[in-house]
């Protein structure tokens, strides 16, 4: 019988080897492989290490790699050594002789070609396993931080009265631990059966036992410590019960414990608990008794009871005792879920006014009045007017304004103004001709912020800007205008080297500039030019006579990209926006700590709930984790990144959150303190949207507070779709200065409004404020309407002002020729328990490349208005119309006469004037309206200046037969400005 540990090793056969030449060639491409391999590990962790450096957050890239380095090679070495330690087991515990047969003979022929090897077999395995082990415990870092550094929450859950850090911070890691567990005894005794069958300890067809005792003994106790871990996984299990999600009443992620839970899970679950114990404990005691008859009846009884226990008894319970009497079983645990949702996403502070809808105040004089000190109504929409932004202070082909602008507030003359803004970036498809020296030398960067008035626009429909040109002058004063960090700024730059870099064109010629900043890496070291020629995979790089002393490379250049790297455990703002501070332009970066962890939350995927319809078309503002569920969120953090130099701030924001306190424990000084925002960076800080469109998603069903009106789902609301065109998403929510009913002054708001479920009447307006630094910064306001009487939701009113046949014929005649007509922002505001909708409406066409503001839809209280400016349709709304006299009838006016030739004549001028603009008007032509209106003002002008001249000369002011300018201007066929439909 042959021996176990091997046999002969039969004749060697002598194969020809390679020449000393070959050899040696084979050698040095080896060499060269293995130090190129290394040298691209390097180049990845080397210039990794020289970013963080540069934005003074190094201490972020050294935690976090000796976090993942630690737990690498913990877990590695835990996981080779359990999966070799058994290996080597079964091969010690292998029986000298086995039986000949046909079986044995087969394995005597594995076993002598794996003799020679078994060492390095062996090391090989180990290794494998550890690696894999390895690399997955380094990606659990952030459990390892949390559970290490978790500082406790001082709330309890109601089930099992354990803190919700338990949740939060312990409950992930333990789990973590169990699964490794598992994972290592499956290996370890996938390995050993292995072994010992390839070793005769185990035996399929050779007669006798089928396992020797010691491979019995040996499986056993593996086994027993397979059954041992789903003890633990058992008793977990039952406080996974707190933050299990399961749909639960048209709710999905429901999260918590219902009745079935409480009285037919939790109770199984300990059950089994305690059979898998004794269980374990009867394939522990094999090693004694050598046999597996009683720990197997102990395994199928297990099985058994799972599926009895923990799943047949549960429906039982669901059947006959939930469903008969559900609301009275489910109300509890109902009542315990909207607590706990309603405190995780901060939304349990949300005051609900019921508001009636209608006014019923019969002085619409008054209320004409109240309008100014109720709101600051934008008409200069933010997601329409970019390519006006675009036509008119572009400048030059290689800048651009993103496709969204943005709202802010500035202050003049001691009153806040809402501003729209956006910043002239670099536009890398707009530069004369695309070589890399122009695409990362001499381009590199935008130049200025553009700002406009939000509640103004001006003669043409054109936005009011205070400030504009290139260089940018107005209101924002002096800053530093040059742009290298920014929204469209996505690829590399390499600056203050040797090459100059274009600042800005003007009738001088071309401006130039070299980056005096410290931000970026340091290029004239030859290994990191050869590093990041390696990482960009760009050879030049390294060779390229352009870069030299003092030349930087700046990357990760937008500010979601940045912060997102300095402080990896945050989750980013889908809208970072620019603000003009201290002579710098900072972009604002909203971030997010959050948990999947909170007891009795139900839980909300970011990506689902703060969608909408700008997000549909601008992926730039999109939320990072797109399929991130959660069930916790805080707007934590306050970021700022400087456009010009790239530094990055972080402050510190919720002085309560106990997640960001876990997070600046295991990252200590990356985040400063929130008394370290300087006033001027406060006054433009703003409530987050996408945090504002999570909360509003879950307030759709959780404004109840009462269990039985939740789970009769009467009060159920949804967000309106987008009226002004048919994508089907979400209206977005709008930043706007207003006042709501409890409060005595506007305040800077983040709005949105509510309808039933399934219905397009209003339900609700809700608001938040978002004037930072303010006792009432970030109250939610909900105005409810009443369910008895139907007041009309945005939907609503838009097919109102649709369907209105005087509006209809405008829009129609708005659309003449090429023309289009986009709406912009629907914009919804309580006013004296009524609500004033207001929308402006652009025309893009007639050779104009961009939106001009044309009419101002508003309605109230059943009057709607369709006018050229937003004081006259709220004149005519509130029936304060002034007044404005109409135009007569073109066809049966003729031009005014005057005894003075002059005068005549420039007054023959306007009347052609004003004929052209109207036939150009009919054809929807605004850009030969426009210079029509110019030549009529001319003509008038020519005519007043004639006639103030011969006034003069005759010694007299305005008498005889000649008509005064004044009066030409107001009975001639143009009539006066403000009657044009270009006066918006």
């Amino acid at each position: 019988m042959p021996d176990r540990g091997g046999g002969p090793t039969g004749p060697r056969i002598r194969v020809g080897r390679p020449s000393r030449r070959v050899r040696t060639l084979l050698m040095t491409l080896g060499v060269l492989a293995v130090l190129g391999m290394a040298f691209t590990m390097f180049a990845g962790f080397w210039t990794d290490w020289l970013w963080y450096r540069s934005v003074n957050y190094s201490s972020v890239f050294t935690t976090t790699l000796w976090t993942k380095i630690g737990l690498f090679f913990v877990f590695g070495l835990l996981m080779a050594l359990a999966v070799g330690f058994n290996i080597w087991l079964a091969h010690r515990l292998r029986p000298p002789l086995s039986a000949m047969s046909m079986e044995q003979q087969s394995l005597d022929r594995y076993r002598m070609g794996i003799a020679p090897y078994k060492k390095w077999l062996l090391f090989g395995i180990t290794a494998l396993v550890g690696l894999i082990a390895g690399a997955s415990a380094s990606s659990q870092w952030r459990t390892w931080l949390m559970w290490v550094n978790g500082v406790p929450f001082h709330q309890k859950d109601p089930q099992f009265h354990l803190d919700v850090s338990f949740y939060a911070f312990d409950l992930p890691w333990y789990r973590f631990l169990l699964g490794f567990g598992f994972a290592a005894a499956i290996l370890s005794l996938i390995a050993a059966a292995l072994t010992h069958y390839l070793y005769g300890g185990l035996r399929i067809t050779s007669p006798g036992a089928r396992a020797t005792a010691a491979a019995t003994g040996h499986l056993s106790v593996l086994l027993g410590i397979f059954v041992a871990l789903k003890a633990v996984a058992y008793w977990l299990d039952r406080y996974g019960l707190a933050v299990k999600s399961s749909d639960f009443k048209a709710t999905d992620n429901w999260t918590g414990l219902r009745y079935v839970d409480a009285n037919a899970y939790l109770p199984a679950k300990t059950i089994l608990f305690c059979i898998a114990v004794i269980c374990a404990l009867l394939f522990f005691a094999t090693l004694w008794r050598r046999t597996w008859q009683l720990p197997m009846i102990g395994f199928g009884l297990m099985v058994l009871s799972a599926i009895l226990i923990g799943g047949l008894y549960p429906a039982i319970v669901q059947k006959f005792q939930v469903q008969p009497n559900e609301q009275a079983k489910e109300a509890p645990y109902v009542e315990k879920n909207l607590k706990a949702t309603r405190e995780a996403y901060g939304i349990d502070g949300t005051q609900v006014t019921e508001y009636s809808g209608k006014s019923n105040t019969t002085d619409k004089t008054k209320l004409r009045d109240d309008v100014d000190s109720t709101a600051s109504v934008r008409i200069m929409d933010p997601n329409v007017v970019s390519p006006t932004f675009q036509q008119l202070q572009q400048i030059r082909n290689y800048y651009a304004f993103p496709t969204n602008l943005d709202v802010d507030r500035y202050t003049k003359d001691g009153k806040d103004q809402d501003t729209v803004i956006g910043l002239r970036e670099l536009n890398l498809n707009g530069i004369p001709k695309n070589n890399w020296i122009n695409d990362h030398f001499r381009y590199t960067h935008g130049y200025g912020a553009v700002a406009a008035k939000g509640t103004e626009a001006d003669a043409e429909g054109r936005p009011v800007f205070t400030e504009s040109d290139l260089p940018s002058t107005g209101d924002l004063g002096t800053y530093q205008q040059r742009i290298y960090y920014g929204e469209k700024t996505t690829t590399y730059s390499i600056v203050g080297g040797p090459q100059k870099e274009i600042d800005y064109s003007d009738d001088n010629g071309e401006k130039t500039t070299s980056y005096a900043g410290k931000s970026g890496v340091n290029l004239s070291n030859p290994v990191n030019r050869a590093a990041y020629a390696v990482a960009f995979g760009e050879p030049q790089i390294l060779y390229s006579g352009a870069i030299g002393e003092g030349s930087r490379i700046l990357y990760n250049r937008t500010p979601k990209e940045r912060v997102e790297a300095v402080a990896p455990w945050l989750t980013i703002d889908g809208d970072a926006y620019p603000a003009v501070v201290d002579g710098k332009i900072q972009w604002i970066v909203d971030a997010y700590t959050t948990t999947n962890g909170y007891p009795y939350a139900s839980r909300t995927t970011l990506g689902d709930t703060t969608a909408d319809s700008l997000t549909a078309t601008n992926n730039s503002r999109a939320v990072v984790a797109q399929q991130n569920q959660v069930n916790y969120i805080r707007n934590s953090v306050k970021a700022t990144v400087d456009a010009y130099t790239g530094d990055v701030k972080l402050y510190q924001w919720d002085t309560e959150d106990p997640v960001l306190k876990t997070w600046m424990k295991a990252f200590p000084g990356t985040v400063k303190p929130r008394t370290a925002i300087p006033d001027s960076l406060m006054d433009h800080l703003r409530y987050p949207q996408d945090l504002f469109k999570v909360q509003r998603e879950l307030l759709t069903r959780y404004h109840v507070k009462d269990a039985q009106t939740f789970l009769s789902g009467s009060e159920v609301w949804q967000v309106p779709d987008e009226p002004t065109n048919k994508s089907g998403d979400a209206v977005p929510p709008y930043y706007l200065s207003m006042k709501m009913p409890d409060q005595t002054a506007q305040a800077f708001s983040l709005t949105t409004t509510f309808t039933p479920n399934g219905r397009d009447n209003l339900s609700a307006f809700m608001a938040v404020d978002s004037e930072p630094g303010t006792p009432d910064y970030g109250k939610i306001r909900i105005l409810k309407l009443p369910t008895n009487t139907t007041v009309n939701g945005p939907k609503q009113v838009q097919s109102q002002f649709n369907s209105e046949q005087d509006i209809a014929e405008s829009i129609k005649l708005l659309k003449g020729g090429d023309s289009d007509v986009e709406y912009g922002n629907l914009l919804t505001v309580p006013l004296d328990g009524g609500l004033l909708y207001v929308e402006p409406v652009y025309v893009r066409g007639g050779g104009l490349k961009y939106p001009l503001l044309r009419k101002v839809l508003v309605t109230y209280g059943g009057n709607t208005a369709f006018e050229d400016t937003l004081d006259e349709a709220l004149n005519k709304v509130f029936g304060a119309e002034g007044t404005t006299t109409t135009p007569p009838d073109e066809s049966t006016t003729s031009p005014p006469t005057s005894s003075n030739p002059t005068v005549q004549e420039a007054l023959n001028d306007a009347q052609k004037a004003f004929e052209t603009g109207q036939e150009a008007l009919k054809k929807g032509d605004w850009q030969a309206y426009g210079e029509a209106q110019k030549d009529l003002e001319d003509a008038l002008k020519r005519a007043e200046d004639a006639q103030t001249k011969a006034d003069k000369t005759s010694g007299s002011s305005g008498s005889g037969s000649s008509p005064s300018p004044s009066s030409t201007a107001s009975s001639s066929p143009s009539g006066s400005p403000s009657s044009s439909p270009n006066s918006g």
